[in-house]
């Protein structure tokens, strides 16, 4: 296995917090392949880039030479976790469960390797407890305790109700990382609550408590709300090709290291050279191509990563753009404003037709409507639309 300081700087990477850090290097030191658990309820059939953050870090330590166990809450699932949420999260019958489950399994193995991965679920040892053996769990924790959780807190303040049964979640949750003799758990940073549960039954059921890993909740394509797909800022990881390479990059600019970090597989030397190509001047648009490019193969595979961009504009799935799409080269000397492209490459008849296309909101550039301030670089092919019919590749070329 790797020495512990670099195994801890990629464990590291991205994380949100380790507790207790000082139990994982000695847990790292007896060179052992550590147990790592990281739970799903499949209340939702699809993934997105938000998800996989949790994944990739799972990933990592596959890396490191760790056993994955993916657990599956079948069980839990059936309960529902209000986590974050103000109301009771209905509960899912076994077959939407089961059926979620199927889903999530096929998704996941795009990024974990199968072969270092033991799916589990938590209805193989929770079905087989007697109702006398959930009273003495259910005694090993108190309602103060419980009431300590902030998403309990506020609606207990609010008098709102919250069901008995929803205390029995994060029980459940603890008592998971007690059946599989979990060394470290995973969770997203609204999970510190049940993380910490299983810490504490873990201790109460003699085992050395497991360090808790926290992983942030990844921003949406809109930078500011957590990635959603009620919100629609999200990115599917079985988008088509073409939109998913659109989606990343048009994300703004800002997002763009957020995104590398969490989501990229290449390492942090490499991302820095690439910040500092940007800052020598490079069109971080040029930058959010190459993270394109590595998701939509890490998710479609490499073909599919390399023609993307043939199918980015209008937000158009892969195929239905015409074929026969002209590729157009211009001179220039400097960036052109959208208006004077589209005039040389012959999709307005003149500069003038060009800006009443723009006031119409009829033109588009790699599927994203724009206005006459958009500026195209030198160097960087863009997908252009111009009205119904009219579409080119176009590409700056220094003079």
């Amino acid at each position: 296995m790797k020495p512990v300081d670099e195994q801890l700087a990629l464990i590291k990477r991205g994380a949100d917090e380790i507790l207790v850090e000082n139990e994982l290097r000695i847990k790292l030191e007896r060179g052992l392949p550590l147990r790592i658990k990281a739970g799903f309820d499949p209340t939702a059939p699809d993934l997105h880039l938000g998800h996989t953050v949790l994944i990739n870090k799972l990933r990592q330590f596959q890396e490191l030479g760790h056993q994955v166990l993916f657990l599956i809450g079948d069980f839990t699932g059936m309960i529902g976790d209000p986590s974050g949420k103000n109301v009771t999260r209905l509960p899912l019958t076994r077959e939407q469960v089961l059926d979620n489950a199927e889903t999530y399994k096929e998704q996941v193995f795009k990024i974990l390797d199968p072969a270092l991965t033991e799916v589990m679920f938590n209805s193989t040892w929770m079905d087989k407890m007697t109702s006398a053996d959930m009273i003495q769990l259910a005694g090993k924790y108190t309602v103060a305790r419980m009431l300590e959780r902030d998403d309990f807190d506020k609606r207990y303040k609010g008098g709102q109700s919250i069901a008995i049964h929803e205390f029995l979640y994060p029980l459940v949750q603890g008592y998971d990382s007690v059946a599989m003799q979990a060394d470290l758990e995973l969770g997203g940073t609204d999970q510190k609550f049940n993380l910490l549960m299983g810490r504490e039954l873990q201790r109460q059921y003699g085992q050395e408590p497991q360090v808790i890993l926290t992983m942030p909740l990844l921003e949406g394509l809109d930078g500011v709300k957590k990635m959603s797909k009620s919100l629609g800022n999200y990115v599917g990881i079985n988008d088509a090709p073409g939109e998913m390479y659109n989606k990343i990059v048009s994300m703004p600019d800002s997002l763009m290291w957020r995104y590398f970090e969490l989501l990229s597989f290449r390492s942090m030397e490499e991302i820095s050279g690439l910040r500092a190509e940007v800052d020598a001047g490079a069109n971080p648009r040029d930058i959010k191509i190459k993270l394109a490019e590595e998701l939509v193969e890490r998710f479609h595979g490499a073909e599919a990563a390399a023609n993307a961009h043939r199918s980015a504009g209008n937000r158009l799935k892969e195929g239905e753009l015409p074929d026969d799409i002209p590729e157009i080269q211009l001179e220039a000397t400097e960036p052109m404003p959208v208006s004077a492209v589209l005039n040389r490459a012959g999709m307005a008849k003149n500069a003038a037709a060009a800006r009443d296309l723009l006031s119409a909101g009829s033109v588009r550039v790699d599927g994203e409507a724009v206005d006459r301030d958009f500026v195209f670089q030198l160097g960087t092919e863009y997908v252009c639309q111009a009205g119904k019919k009219k579409f080119a590749r176009i590409t700056l070329k220094s003079a």
